[in-house]
């Protein structure tokens, strides 16, 4: 292993959402250099400029503070300078510097110019199809003399510059697969930068790829470990060759396991949420989501231990324990995970997150602030515990803030209940009791009702308890009377237009 500080990166492009993969590799890099006391760099590729949006920008590193993801070193943002001796951080500010490079390479003629069109380079591959051969340039830019480079260039003729590979295998350390090797003919000359102009021989015009952008600033920025996706795999050995021709040192690489769904395939917006803002905006926990990433490829020593806070994560991770076989995203593991951070969050900071979930429902011009987020505090402690992410609440929470009365009718298990004769008995009753009642049901009081019906007409059970349930709450389960009603009885005496229990009963009877 390099003896050097370590110095890794998590390099994103601004062109969409921050998926689990790319919050996973962040992931793996923050900890790896949390854990050995080496340096984490943000760097922005964003040299595909037609796809690369500022809103995606400000979204990824909103994701990565929400995970608690810092960095020390960065690019500037609107109120925050640059970090770091190694800027700039965004490759759209970096295009000299690759054209400085690129003109090193043609000098020491370790790249050249290739002048083919897209008809030869398609007539090239076609013919290699047809031969049953490797679809690899085949370089015949490579030998053009001086005096014929020269000719194209001053005539405007659009050129790539290719680099030079030299015949000998590329190989590369990884720290998750071992050794890896690949041979030179599969790699052929790859293109260093796109469509560069002629003139005076300038390369400042042309588009630098990513495989050539991605490893100068590598080295510029002294990156000691690339861990990565294995999606990268394949472009390891081109790379590794640019390492080679600027004499650069290669560092450790670490590509991890690809995120199937269910179904084994890779995760996709067909398996559900993929994104970090998808998670968030659905009120899973962040802590809850950096545990289960963590999990994605990685395993306590143990092998047992699932719950892990970032600071114990911090402590223990290693790149050794990081596997190279798929990992599977289960859903229901996560939603385990998020439930059981819910119970050891603070409340008040559950009613913050659930809050926006409400916030039409709570927000009533003319209501106690400070009594309405005493009384939904106590709301969320009757219903977290039955949700698996908070954006499920307003479902649940539907028992308390009323329900449309003809739907709870047309409900197929709802209406098998209705149709009993004793069910009609035992609304027929409560009704009654109800209209002779002034002021607050207390469970105190509706538990007397209860007894008296059930002694009165000799039904019990589910027969007395479900049609009184679905009258209250517009379904035939759900939490205890004793914990529901007082919730019903103070939100409606609240004014957040939340029916009272006797608006329920009377409306549900007289329907």
């Amino acid at each position: 292993m390099n003896t050097q500080k370590i110095r890794v990166r998590f390099a994103p492009s601004p062109t969409g959402l921050v998926h689990v993969g790319n919050a996973r590799t962040a992931l793996y890099n923050w900890l790896f250099a949390r854990r050995t006391g080496g340096t984490f760099l943000l760097r922005i590729e964003d040299t595909d400029l037609e796809r690369s949006e500022a809103r995606y920008e400000t979204q990824l590193i909103e994701d990565l503070r929400w995970l608690g993801l810092d960095w020390d070193e960065g690019p500037a943002e609107a109120s925050v300078p640059e970090k770091g001796a190694c800027g700039p951080y965004r490759q759209s500010e970096r295009l000299a510097i690759y054209a400085e490079h690129t003109e090193r390479l043609l000098a020491e003629g370790k790249a050249y110019r290739c002048f083919c069109t897209a008809e030869e380079l398609e007539a090239e591959r076609a013919q290699a199809v047809a031969e049953h051969r490797p679809q690899i340039y085949s370089g015949r830019c490579r030998t053009l003399d001086t005096a014929t480079i020269e000719r194209n260039v001053a005539a405007g003729k659009p050129f790539a510059v290719r680099l030079k590979i030299e015949d000998h295998p590329l190989r590369f350390h990884d720290l998750v697969r071992g050794t890896v090797e690949f041979a030179a003919e599969t790699v052929s000359d790859p293109i260093l930068v796109r469509s560069a102009s002629g003139g005076a021989g300038g390369v400042s015009a042309g588009v630098p790829v990513y495989n050539y952008v991605v490893t100068v600033d590598d080295a510029l920025m002294g990156i000691t470990h690339v861990i990565r996706g294995d999606d990268h795999i394949s472009n390891t050995p081109k790379q590794v060759a640019i390492y080679q021709a600027f004499g650069w040192p290669v560092p450790e690489f670490a590509h991890l396991s690809t995120i199937l769904g269910a179904d084994r395939e890779r995760l996709s917006k067909r398996h559900g949420a993929t994104s970090i803002s998808n998670f968030r905006e659905m009120g899973y926990l962040p802590e809850a989501l950096v545990n289960y990433l963590a999990l994605l490829g990685w395993g306590a020593e143990d092998g047992k231990t699932e719950t892990f806070t970032l600071e114990e994560l911090t402590r223990t991770f290693s790149l050794e324990r990081v596997t190279p076989s798929p990992a599977i995203f289960d859903f229901d593991k996560l939603n385990w995970l998020n439930r059981h951070y819910l119970k050891l969050a603070a409340p008040e900071r559950v009613a913050d997150l659930a809050w926006e979930y409400f916030a039409e429902r709570l927000t009533v011009p003319g209501t106690d602030t400070a009594a309405v987020k005493s009384w939904f505090e106590r709301l969320l402690a009757l219903f977290v515990p039955a949700v698996d992410h908070l954006n499920q609440l307003p479902a649940k929470a539907a028992a308390v803030f009323g329900f449309d009365i003809n739907a709870a009718h047309a409900n197929e298990e709802n209406a098998a209940v209705l149709a009993a004769d004793s069910a009609r008995t035992v609304l027929g009753e409560m009704a009654s009791r109800i209209r002779a009642h002034s002021g607050r049901v207390t469970p105190e009081i509706f538990k007397a009702w209860m007894n008296e019906i059930k002694a009165a007409t000799g039904i019990k059970g589910k027969e007395l308890f479900h049609p009184v349930r679905i009258a209250l709450t517009g379904a035939h389960s759900g939490p205890e009377f004793d914990k529901l009603l007082p919730l019903i009885e103070e939100g409606a005496a609240l004014g957040l237009g939340i029916p009272s229990v006797r608006e329920r009963i009377e409306g549900f009877v007289g329907v």
